[in-house]
C-alpha cells in the first residue's frame, strides 16, 4: 500500500490549464481516470487533506503509485480524451456501465445486394440498419410478420437464398406472399430495395403516407369492382395499424428522444432509457453499475452519456433526471458527434414527465430484479459470509445475523426493529418490531432493545434447560423486562408475526443440527431462544458501544457486535477508533448493506404504522370502561367531540349505557381534570 505523499507532485508543476489525469498502479496499469477544469486545483485536492477524503478515493490513492496528466485546449476536448482513456485502459475505480442484457435489434441489412430483415444482438455493423432495441425478440418477430404482408423484405439466411436460387424453388414465404422472392427473380434487386427502403422508412416512424397509399388503392379497386384486392388491401392497412398499435403513443408526433432515469443506493446504480421516435416507444434498454468511486446523480448521468453515446446513433433531444456538472461542454460534444444540435433536458411537467416516472419505477424495478439475482447466488452468499468473517476477525461464518434499527420523528413514537438473516437470506418470519421506552436518543434506544431481546433469549434458555449453573449468575430480569420482552416479540397469536408476514416457525429450525426450542405450553418455537452469530445495529461507534454494554451486563460473550454507518457504509466494531473499510466491490459489504436496508425499511412501516395510529387516538379512548360502541353512541348523540366536550356530565348521562362515573370520567378526560372521588366511588 503506497503512501500518496511518495508520488505527489509539486504543486508548482501542474499546469491550471484543462486536461485529463490517470493514476498508475506500481505495475504501471491505468487504475483511474479523470478530467479537470484547472488541473491543479483537482490534483491538489487529492494530496491536501488524505483524512478527508471519501474512503473509496483513499484506497484509490493508496493503490496508485504515480500520476500523470496531459493538458488540452477546451472542456470539450478534455471530455473526448476521458472517454477514449477510460475506453483503453478499462480503469478498476472509474464507474463502468454494463447492460444488465442483450437486448435484441430489428436490423435491415442495407449494405447486402439482397437486403434482409433479421434479429440481431450484440456490436452493430457497417451497412446495417437497427431499430429498437426491443425488450424481447417475439416482439420484434410479431412486428415482422404483420410488416412481411405489406413490404414483403427477404428475411431468410444466405444458405436458404443461395439454395433457392440453385433449384428455381421460393421458400414457403415467397408462396404466401410474406416474401417477394428476388432469390428467383419475381422481383429486380432494384425493386427489392426499393421495398427494403420502404419498410425501414415505416419503421422509422414516416407511417403516414402508407396508410394514404393503401387507402388510396382500396378504394381505387373497389370503384373498379376489384373487390378481391380491395379486400387484401385493407387486410394490409388493418396490419399496418396492429403493428403501430404495438408501439404505444407516449409524446407528440415526431417527437424523437431517449429518456434517461437512474435507481441507485450507496453501492450501485441502475440506467434504463426508453427510445421514442416518431411519439413512440421503440424499445427500451438497462444497465447496472457498481459505484467505485463516490457520484453525484449528474456525474453518473455524465459520465453515461459519454459511455452510450461513444458510439451509438444520438437524438436531438435527451431527457435527463439531473443536469451533468459540465452541461454545456457535454452539449457541445454530443453535438458534434450528431451534426446538429441536441438538446439535453431535465423534464419538469407534463407528458415528458410523466414518462420520466415511468422510466424511473423500470430503473428501480431493474435494480431491485438485479439485487435479487445477485442475493440468490449460493456461492456470492457463501463469499459474502465469509468475507464478514475475515473483516471482523470472527471464528466461523455469521450464518444468522441480526440487525437492529431505530425510528423515530424528533423523539416521538419512537420503535426499532430486528430482522434476521439466515445464510444470507431474509428470514422474515422471525423478524420482530419493539416499541421503545427511552427517550434519551438512539444510542440509549439501541441499549433498551439489545436488553429486551436477548434477556428474552436468556429466558427462553433458562426454560429450556439449556442454561447450567454458572449462567444463573447471569443479570436476573424482572417483570418489567418480561413485559417487554415479549412486546418486542411481535407475536399476534394468529400466524403472522408484527408486520404482516405469516410466520412460518412452526417448524424446529437450526444451524448445525440444532432445533429451535419448543414451547411445551403452546407448542411453537421459543422465538428468542435462538442466538445469531452477529448482531448489526444501524449506526457508528456510540451505538455499536452501546450493543456491545447491553450484552456484556447480561453475560453474554459469544455474540460479535458491528455498526454500520450509512454516510459511508463503514463498519464499525465495540471500542474500536477506526472502522474497519470493505472494498466497495465486497460481496460482504453488499450483504451488511442488505441486512440494514431491510432493518431501516421494518422500522420505518412500524414507525408510520404507530404514527397514524397516535394520530386518530382520541381523548376517549383513555376513558375506563368505555368500550369502541359506547364510544361511537356518543358521537352520534352529540355529533362531534367539540360539542361532547361542551356537554355536562348529566347531558352525557342521557346517552344509553352511560352511567354517572362514567360520565365524569369523560367529562375528566375532555376537560383534563381528575374524576371526582365521589364520582369514581359511585
Amino acid at each position: 500500500m503506497a503512501d500518496p505523499a511518495t508520488y505527489r507532485p509539486a504543486s508548482g508543476s501542474i499546469p491550471e490549464s484543462p486536461g485529463v489525469y490517470r493514476f498508475r498502479d506500481p505495475g504501471g496499469r491505468v487504475i483511474y481516470v479523470g478530467k479537470a477544469k484547472s488541473l491543479r486545483q483537482r490534483l491538489n485536492s487529492y494530496f491536501a487533506d488524505f483524512a478527508g477524503l471519501h474512503p473509496r478515493t483513499q484506497t484509490m490513492l493508496t493503490t496508485a503509485a504515480s500520476v500523470d496528466w496531459t493538458v488540452v485546449g477546451t472542456e470539450v476536448e478534455a471530455l473526448q480524451l476521458e472517454y477514449s482513456w477510460i475506453k483503453e485502459f478499462d480503469p478498476r475505480f472509474n464507474v463502468k456501465y454494463r447492460d444488465d442484457k442483450s437486448y435484441p435489434y430489428l436490423a435491415v441489412t442495407m449494405g447486402e445486394d439482397f437486403p434482409r430483415v433479421q434479429v440481431m444482438r450484440g456490436a452493430k455493423r457497417k451497412g446495417t440498419r437497427y431499430f429498437g432495441p426491443y425488450s424481447h425478440a417475439w416482439a420484434i418477430r410479431e412486428t415482422v410478420d404483420l410488416l412481411l404482408r405489406v413490404f414483403p423484405v427477404r428475411t431468410c439466411s444466405a444458405g436458404v437464398f443461395k439454395r433457392a436460387g440453385q433449384i428455381g424453388r421460393p421458400c414457403l414465404l415467397g408462396y404466401i406472399d410474406k416474401c417477394s422472392a428476388p432469390c428467383v427473380g419475381r422481383v429486380t434487386p432494384e425493386e427489392h430495395r426499393a421495398l427494403a427502403e420502404d419498410f425501414c422508412d415505416f419503421m422509422a416512424g414516416n407511417t403516414g403516407r402508407f396508410m394514404k397509399r393503401l387507402e388510396r388503392e382500396m378504394r381505387e379497386a373497389a370503384a373498379v369492382e376489384e373487390y378481391e384486392r380491395a379486400a387484401r388491401l385493407r387486410d394490409d392497412i388493418q396490419a399496418l395499424q396492429r403493428a403501430l398499435e404495438k408501439q404505444t403513443v407516449v409524446l407528440g408526433d415526431g417527437t424523437d428522444c431517449d429518456v434517461i432515469a437512474l435507481a441507485e443506493d450507496p453501492l450501485e446504480a441502475a440506467v434504463q432509457v426508453f427510445y421514442v421516435r416518431g411519439g413512440r416507444i421503440r424499445g427500451q434498454r438497462g444497465w447496472v453499475v457498481d459505484k467505485v468511486e463516490e457520484a453525484t446523480p449528474g456525474e453518473l448521468v455524465e459520465q453515461f452519456l459519454l459511455q452510450m453515446y461513444g458510439e451509438a446513433t444520438i437524438p436531438r433531444e435527451i431527457l435527463v433526471p439531473a443536469r451533468p456538472p459540465d452541461e454545456a461542454a457535454l452539449i457541445e460534444l454530443l453535438s458534434e458527434q450528431r451534426g446538429s444540435r441536441v438538446d439535453l433536458r431535465v423534464p419538469q411537467r407534463g407528458d415528458k414527465k410523466s414518462l420520466m416516472e415511468t422510466v424511473e419505477r423500470n430503473a428501480k424495478e431493474s435494480l431491485a430484479q438485479h439485487k435479487l439475482r445477485r442475493a440468490s447466488d449460493l456461492t456470492t452468499r457463501s463469499r459474502a459470509l465469509q468475507e464478514i468473517a475475515d473483516a471482523l476477525d470472527l471464528d466461523q461464518a455469521p450464518l444468522r445475523i441480526e440487525c437492529y434499527d431505530v425510528s423515530h420523528i424528533q423523539g416521538e413514537n419512537v420503535v426499532a426493529s430486528m430482522v434476521v438473516f439466515e445464510d444470507g437470506l431474509a428470514r422474515k418470519s422471525e423478524y420482530r418490531r419493539f416499541s421503545v421506552r427511552t427517550t434519551e436518543g438512539d444510542v440509549a434506544s439501541i441499549y433498551e432493545v439489545i436488553c429486551r431481546r436477548f434477556k428474552r433469549y436468556l429466558e427462553e434458555r433458562a426454560a429450556t434447560g439449556e442454561l447450567d449453573a454458572e449462567t444463573d449468575d447471569a443479570p436476573a430480569h424482572d417483570a418489567a423486562a418480561h413485559d417487554a420482552a415479549h412486546d418486542g416479540a411481535g407475536y399476534d397469536g394468529a400466524g403472522h408475526d408484527a408486520d404482516g408476514y405469516e410466520a412460518d416457525g412452526y417448524e424446529a429450525v437450526g444451524r448445525g443440527g440444532a432445533a429451535t426450542p419448543i414451547d411445551p405450553e403452546t407448542g411453537r418455537p421459543r422465538k428468542f431462544a435462538y442466538p445469531p452469530n452477529l448482531v448489526v445495529v444501524d449506526g457508528g461507534p456510540a451505538q455499536a458501544a452501546a450493543a456491545q454494554r447491553a450484552l456484556d451486563e447480561l453475560g453474554i460473550d459469544d455474540i460479535a457486535v458491528c455498526g454500520l454507518a450509512k454516510r459511508l457504509e463503514e463498519v464499525w466494531l465495540p471500542g474500536d477508533d477506526q472502522p474497519v473499510i470493505l472494498p466497495r466491490s465486497s460481496e460482504g459489504l453488499y450483504l451488511l448493506q442488505r441486512v440494514r436496508d431491510e432493518a431501516h425499511r421494518f422500522a420505518i412501516t412500524y414507525h408510520r404504522t404507530k404514527r397514524s395510529k397516535s394520530l386518530k387516538e382520541s381523548a376517549l379512548d383513555h376513558v375506563p370502561g368505555l368500550g369502541p360502541a359506547r364510544r361511537q353512541a356518543l358521537l352520534r348523540h352529540f355529533g362531534s367531540v367539540k360539542r361532547l366536550r361542551e356537554a355536562s356530565a348529566e347531558e352525557i348521562r342521557e346517552v344509553p349505557g352511560i352511567g354517572r362515573a362514567t360520565a365524569e370520567a369523560i367529562v375528566a378526560a375532555l376537560r383534563g381534570e381528575s374524576p371526582s372521588p365521589a364520582g369514581q366511588g359511585s
